[in-house]
């Protein structure tokens, strides 16, 4: 099973936390998720979907090493 990521550039460098329409669903991004893309700009946060919710995601873990993205993000 692939593991999907998001970066922040992915999401539009959003500024506030929040609920946001994604490419497949809607990402809720917490003050703490953007905490860390203040810090790491570059951080991938594996997607997260939320028990009982379809298409909806929140941020888990994340890798601060640079990758490249599967071209279907």
């Amino acid at each position: 099973m692939p593991v999907n990521k998001v970066t922040w550039k992915k999401v539009g460098e959003v500024k506030e936390p929040g609920r946001y329409m994604y490419t497949f669903g809607w990402v809720t991004i917490t003050p703490a998720d953007l905490a860390i893309w203040e810090l790491f700009p570059n951080a991938a946060f594996t997607l997260v979907q939320q028990v009982g919710a379809n298409n909806e995601y929140s941020l888990g873990s994340f890798d601060l090493q640079p990758f490249e993205l599967d071209s279907r993000d």
